[in-house]
């Protein structure tokens, strides 16, 4: 049994094994977590404003993740969308149901639109945030509060 639930501090290691994982072993992204502190500080980071960290836990394993940053007035952003392979795919619809915890939330907050990053040769990724009715958007269209990770190459929005 699936379960989303919002982040706890007990979750930290494994979530950070959980998206190192998946970014260097799995698609070999040259990132560290030295690149990205914000999963060492999880509440200052992400859960202040209408923002939040949610899981999906089996039992006490961590095979999913997803943030809601609250980048001001009605633009969110979707940072550490991640889901153990093992776990991926429409029989167990993690992802979908994470990022409808994130809409529903956004939703909630009064939130108009939402932004993501994310790098080309995540493909599955792609397509799953199209699907959803994300909509790719150059770089320089971005709003100047959208915090944009070095690594990302592609940019999509949602009108929520």
């Amino acid at each position: 049994m699936i379960q989303i639930r919002t982040f706890q501090s007990q979750d930290t290691e494994q979530i950070v094994n959980l998206i190192l994982t998946i970014q260097q072993v799995e698609f070999q992204v040259p990132i560290t977590i030295q690149d990205q502190p914000d999963l060492l500080e999880i509440p200052n980071f992400y859960q202040h404003g209408n923002g939040n960290f949610w899981v999906a836990v089996q039992g006490d394993e961590v095979v999913g993740s997803i943030a809601l940053i609250d980048c001001g007035g009605p633009i969110g952003a979707i940072r550490k969308m991640f889901v153990k392979k093992e776990f991926r795919g429409k029989e167990l619809g993690i992802a979908q149901k994470l990022l409808d915890t994130l809409t529903t939330k956004a939703q909630e907050a009064q939130m108009q639109h939402l932004y993501l990053g994310t790098i080309e040769r995540l493909q599955a990724a792609i397509r799953f945030y199209e699907r959803n009715g994300f909509t790719y958007i150059p770089k320089q269209d971005l709003p100047s509060s959208f915090p944009i990770m070095v690594v990302d190459t592609h940019f999509y929005v949602k009108e929520i």
